[in-house]
């Protein structure tokens, strides 16, 4: 039996490739009949410029720009074929900021180093830009991309600002040269509201509820200024709340908006992989209700359903239930803090632990 391994990194703790290896160990010890075969994935988060190196090719750069925290990071990109692969995590990632420092830094981290990286591939003579998004420390609504590119954020008398909350108007204009823009969504969400950036993914970052109060409003308000500078507002548009807003500032530059799930999807073959196995085994850090909201499992869910091959799902940890995950089209889904008893025990070794599940998972399927 063909079974394809297309994981998506397991949230700071696997990357997709190593997540991709700690299946196919267990798997060999559970089927060593079955012939694997390794597609690590991302969705625009974190890996998303990796695995699509190792899947395309490509010429990798690493340029120094403004990190979350307004201190220098070394970030790379890629290009192919005149196409800009861009990974806003790279320049604004949570990683880039210290457990310790996130409560005081949620308010403040920047998406500036993002807009640096889109400067540059435009300034290489990139003639399409795709950003993907996730795995940021930032809620500033993309602020501070749009500052890199031109469009300055003044409060009252023309002072640039930090603060969204004393923002009164735009200046100035961006400046993309001729490349088009494409967003590489890894969610749904809209930029405000109960599903939003600040309240949905502002807690990951550090933000306590009198916190994400703050920058809900400051979103609104920014909201309405970017609004009334561009004629086009987009904060209810589906991914407009990725990457702490970056996706609502990208989707007013006019950017075009694809699942980065898809796109990575359509780069690796996905499709075609999958059509000539006869399962297959995707994953993540925690397979919850946002999962089924634009990320990654289920978009590989869909491409085997597509090919009527069953899915399965492992991760950390799921919170979906049985009707959910097969409304998804995911067969069955296993967690491995389940499996080896607590998350403590999972996390002192992710992926030996995920190899024991794997191990387990292939028993039941040979």
């Amino acid at each position: 039996m063909r079974v394809v391994i297309a994981p998506d990194c397991f949230g700071g703790t696997l990357t997709a490739a190593q997540a991709a290896d700690a299946i196919a160990t267990g798997w060999r010890r559970g089927a060593p009949e079955h012939e694997l075969i390794l597609r690590p994935l991302a969705d625009g988060g974190p890996g998303f410029v990796d695995v699509l190196h190792t899947a395309i090719g490509g010429v990798l750069h690493r340029t120094v720009v403004t990190g979350p925290l307004g201190t220098p990071v070394e970030a790379k990109w890629l290009m192919h074929a005149g196409v800009a692969y861009i990974e806003s995590a790279e320049a604004a990632g949570l990683h880039l900021v210290p457990r310790e420092q996130r409560a005081e830094m949620c308010e403040r981290a920047t998406t500036r180093g993002v807009g640096e990286l889109i400067a540059a591939a435009r300034d290489l003579g990139a003639h399409e830009i795709a950003i993907g998004l996730g795995g940021s420390a930032t809620t500033d609504g993309g602020s501070g991309a749009l500052a890199a590119l031109g469009l300055v954020a003044v409060d009252k008398d023309g002072n640039p600002v930090e603060s969204l909350a004393e923002c009164v108007r735009l200046e100035g204009a961006a400046d993309l040269g001729r490349a088009l823009l494409i967003a590489a969504s890894d969610v749904e969400n809209p930029l405000l509201g109960p599903h939003g950036a600040a309240v949905t993914f502002g807690p990951q970052k550090g933000a306590d509820p009198a916190a994400v109060e703050r920058l809900e409003r400051a979103l609104t308000a920014w909201a309405d200024v970017v609004s009334a500078r561009t004629g086009r507002d987009e904060r209810d548009t589906p991914g407009a709340g990725a990457a702490g807003g970056l996706g609502f500032a990208l989707l007013t530059l006019g950017c075009e908006s694809v699942s980065g799930a898809n796109l990575v999807s359509g780069a690796t073959n996905l499709g075609s992989v999958i059509g000539q196995s006869q399962l297959v085994v995707t994953g993540e850090g925690s397979f919850d209700w946002q999962s089924l909201r634009g990320k990654l499992v289920t978009s590989v869910s869909g491409v085997a359903a597509a090919h009527g091959v069953p899915c399965l799902a492992l991760a950390g940890q799921v919170a979906v239930g049985r009707k959910q995950a097969a409304a998804a089209g995911i067969e069955a889904a296993y967690s491995v803090s389940e499996h080896v008893g607590s998350v403590k025990r999972s996390m002192s070794d992710p992926g030996g632990t995920l190899a024991e599940l794997a191990e387990h998972v292939a028993k039941q399927w040979r």
